[in-house]
């Protein structure tokens, strides 16, 4: 074969496994009709799904799709999907969850995330019909070009390309759709009563990989600035407010030192806060975690190769008003993740030894009751885990940095072990639940 042929043919093998492995650029959900689903293969095109009418485990599940620039596919899929809450949320109390899938995975029918979060949303359900208030519980899947190419192992090869992509979606479109999911949570108390209605409705929003970084990308601004400004009348501290009730980072994809202002102004004296104070943002990162661990500090080398650093003089507290003095090493922060940077670590998530079977009653105000009591270096059992205080700040800070046990999560995608789906649940209980006293 003459060189000439050769090289056409390479580039027509190239070529056709181009066009093979190219991930849909599209988006799934095109039927924006509401749709029953009850089992695998239903609803595959809808957008608005109706989980298990009347039972125990009700639950919606609707879709939100960006493309690679963060630009939503279509305007109209969103306003469909707010225009189907929004009469619920009037009517009846709902617990709100928004889902950011990451690498690898995107809104296709057949995506496990989508499973996974199925269960998430289940669970929630069945804790609402119990041991909770009897909210609703309304979920959104935010979906987005996860993987560029489909091809196992040379997919491995779209890292930086996704996360490049990822800082688009989080500075684009996204943050529009999560202040308008707060509007639905809040579409209640702004109604006009002649009673004054309960507000007992909720917004919680989960991102997972570089689903993480579309999300804190998204709502940076947005949480250092509630902080700032739950000081009411800027003369006393009360609650630290974030975006909706909690905000979840599972093995996120994106550096240290992007966290740490909201880090700094959690840590400001050392200052205590009210027992009242929910946990506002929970980040949680595998400690076998590779491609968060290892993979992204060697391309973060590469990438901030050129770049200036220095040392920063902060300091962590070993109780109320009880300053540690520590250093930051800019460039470590810089090309580690968050969830890997020990300076901000300040919690542990382990397994428990022995765990009890719950009541079908169990009641999950409880836990938001226990969950003020918190000390330095102290102890929170969950259903089948246990959250270790590493004395680094001061007990209720509402932002945890959390190292999680291999044995609950192992390395970067399996996230959603009965045990973690647990303590979400639980931790979602503790920072939504109502009108519980927690002085």
């Amino acid at each position: 074969m003459s060189n000439k042929n050769y090289i056409l043919l390479i580039a027509t093998l190239l070529s056709v496994l181009f066009l093979t492995g190219c991930a849909q650029n599209a988006a799934y959900r095109t039927d924006y009709q509401p749709c029953v689903y009850a089992q695998s293969g239903d609803c595959t095109k809808h957008a608005i799904q109706h989980h298990a009418p009347g039972r125990p485990d009700e639950y919606y599940l609707s879709f939100i799709e960006f493309d690679d620039q963060g630009q939503l596919w279509e305007r109209e899929q969103m306003r469909k999907v707010l225009d189907s809450y929004l009469p619920i949320a009037g009517v009846d109390d709902v617990l709100l969850v928004a889902y950011i899938h990451g690498w690898h995975h995107n809104a296709d029918p057949e995506d496990g995330n989508i499973k996974d979060f199925r269960r998430l949303l289940t669970k929630l359900s069945q804790a609402e019909s119990h041991g909770g208030t009897g909210r609703k519980v309304l979920g959104v899947y935010i979906g987005w070009r996860g993987d560029s190419i489909t091809i196992p192992v040379i997919n491995a090869a779209t890292f930086w390309d996704r996360k490049n992509t990822a800082q688009k979606v989080g500075q684009q479109g996204v943050t529009e759709v999560l202040l308008r999911l707060e509007e639905i949570v809040n579409v209640k108390a702004g109604m006009e009563t002649a009673k004054p209605q309960p507000f007992n409705s909720r917004l919680v929003t989960i991102g997972h990989s570089f689903g993480g970084a579309v999300l804190y990308t998204a709502l940076q601004q947005i949480l250092e600035d509630r902080f700032i400004d739950s000081r009411k009348n800027k003369t006393f501290t009360g609650d630290a407010n974030g975006l909706g009730d909690l905000v979840v980072l599972m093995n996120p994809a994106f550096e240290a030192l992007r966290y740490s202002t909201l880090y700094d102004i959690s840590q400001d004296y050392c200052r205590s806060y009210f027992s009242s104070q929910l946990p506002k943002l929970a980040i949680l990162t595998s400690e076998t975690d590779r491609a968060t661990g290892w993979a992204f500090p060697i391309g973060r080398f590469f990438s901030t190769f050129f770049e200036t650093h220095t040392t920063l003089d902060r300091h962590n507290c070993k109780g109320v008003g009880k300053i540690s003095p520590m250093e930051i090493a800019e460039g470590e922060a810089d090309r580690h993740t968050v969830g890997h940077f020990d300076p901000y670590l300040t919690h542990r998530l382990n397994p428990l030894t022995s765990t009890e079977e719950r009541s079908v009653n169990f009641n999950y105000h409880a836990l938001q009751s226990r969950w003020s009591q918190q000390k330095v270096l102290g102890s929170f059992a969950f259903e089948s885990t246990e959250l270790i205080h590493l004395g680094k700040t001061v007990p209720n800070n509402p932002y945890l940095n959390i190292e999680v046990d291999q044995h609950l999560i192992e390395g970067h995608s399996d996230i959603w072990h009965d045990e973690i789906v647990s303590f979400l649940r639980d931790l979602i209980m503790i920072s939504t639940s109502p009108g519980q006293s927690v002085q």
